[in-house]
């Protein structure tokens, strides 16, 4: 006998997936706008005459500014919101984005890269802040991978695309072609997604108290529903040992976010692990053409490999540190910083064939990427509501300084080394995050 209306569970509505869905493909247009300059690099520098060096500055140009935007976008969201920012944010990143394709001299190609990295400077914080106001404890990680993800799956499309671009057109039409989807998106995002979801007219109260309780209730089961609480397992115990798992004050204040070397030490271990995403990104469709001699197609195919990886190794590292370490957010870190130094001494001894050397570099971008979900969600697990963004914006700052000083470090080695050295540097950089990271705390897992 069916229960009447009144009295039956409310069935939870699923609209936080939809967010989560929308922010994968607004940020994969982001990161192919960011993507697109290495894929046209070897055909700008025809036009241009440049050295390595001048030419890995010119990608910086972009990073360094993306960098130095971080603490102003981590306040403003702080103060203002998600959806008075983003959308213009967005906009104004697609204009300066096809913008680049107008570029006359090497000073224009600097002058709209550097106004490129502003623009879309608060993007990043944009969609962490939104993860953390719209899901539950249990689900950042998977939410924070998903968004990683499409940061990874921009330079997925990017190659294939530019080089038929390239090879129908030009370099410049790159640009043009990337400037459009940015502009369409912002108005969905600015009329479909609320800063709280209790705003939403697509969200329900059975869903709202999924999201914003402490322990949340399954589907279909009432909130007030008493859940018992599974005892972890001992391995996960023992886990718990060596990642000094521990509970954690909550930084309620900005103040105290710039005093924990928790935050601080999770930025110093990003900044390295981003700088090698910022080299293979920036250097390795020139790397293919210019050492490994690939035709323009093998190049476009090849240089996605290690992002395809990385879409997968974002994906599955969310899932493995929510579900299957419980919200722990180190263990995954550590495993990805230690296996990227290994994933560089390898590539100095790489095949020159393309089937293999692409299998290569997509496990290199699975390796790299399994920690990065685990970055965005760690400063969650310390900060509050109001003053992650702050907390996220100290994290990216200091990986986004990472990711601009290397392909400029890059170009200074190949003009006066080469990829050995590299390739060799990313490695120790790498360990050097293994090292960082065992002197954090894994703050105690919110339930």
């Amino acid at each position: 006998m069916s229960l009447p209306n009144a009295i039956k569970p409310a069935v939870r509505s699923r609209y936080r997936w939809v967010v989560a869905a929308l922010i994968f493909l607004i940020y994969t247009i982001a990161a192919a706008d960011r993507a697109n300059l290495g894929f046209a690099l070897p055909f700008i520098r025809k036009e241009f005459d440049m050295s390595n060096a001048e030419a890995g500055g010119l990608v910086s140009m972009f990073l360094l500014a993306y960098a130095l935007a971080q603490m102003p976008a981590g306040f403003a969201f702080g103060r203002f919101g998600v959806s008075k920012i983003l959308p213009g944010a967005m906009i104004l990143t697609s204009v300066l984005t096809g913008l680049v394709g107008t570029a006359g001299s090497l000073l224009a190609l600097k002058i709209y890269r550097l106004g490129l990295g502003l623009a879309e400077g608060p993007l990043p914080i944009s969609m962490t802040t939104t993860i953390n106001n719209w899901f539950p404890a249990r689900e950042k990680g998977t939410a924070s991978g998903i968004f990683l993800s499409a940061v990874k799956f921009g330079p997925v499309i990017v190659p294939p695309i530019c080089a038929v671009i390239v090879s129908v057109w030009g370099w410049r039409e790159i640009f043009y072609f990337f400037a459009l989807p940015g502009i369409a998106l912002s108005f969905v995002w600015y009329f479909l997604v609320c800063d709280n979801p209790g705003k939403s007219r697509f969200v329900n109260k059975a869903e709202l108290d999924y999201i914003t309780l402490e322990t949340p209730a399954p589907n279909n089961i009432s909130a007030t529903t008493t859940v018992k609480e599974k005892a972890p397992p001992a391995w996960l115990s023992r886990l718990d040992v060596l990642i000094r798992t521990r509970e954690e004050a909550p930084l309620t204040s900005n103040r105290e976010v710039f005093k924990s070397w928790n935050i601080w030490g999770c930025a110093v271990a990003y900044c390295f692990q981003l700088g090698v995403s910022s080299v293979l990104l920036a250097w390795i469709p020139t790397y293919l053409m210019n050492v490994k001699q690939f035709s323009i197609v093998n190049m476009g195919l090849v240089s996605a490999a290690p992002w395809v990886g990385a879409v997968l190794g974002n994906l599955l590292g969310g899932y493995c540190s929510d579900r299957l370490m419980g919200g722990r957010r180190k263990p995954g870190m550590l495993l990805s910083a230690l296996g990227t130094a290994l994933m560089m001494y390898l590539l100095i001894h790489s095949p020159a064939d393309p089937l293999p050397y692409g299998l290569l570099l997509l496990l290199t971008g699975a390796v790299l990427s399994l920690g990065f979900s685990s970055y965005m969600a760690y400063p969650m697990g310390l900060a509050t509501k109001k003053t992650f963004p702050v907390a996220n914006a100290i994290v990216n700052m200091i990986g986004q300084f990472g990711a601009a000083a290397t392909p400029f470090i890059t170009g200074l080695l190949l003009d006066h080394y080469g990829w050995n050295y590299v390739f060799a540097w990313l490695a120790i950089g790498s360990f050097i995050s293994f090292v960082v990271l065992l002197t954090i705390a894994e703050p105690l897992p919110k339930k």
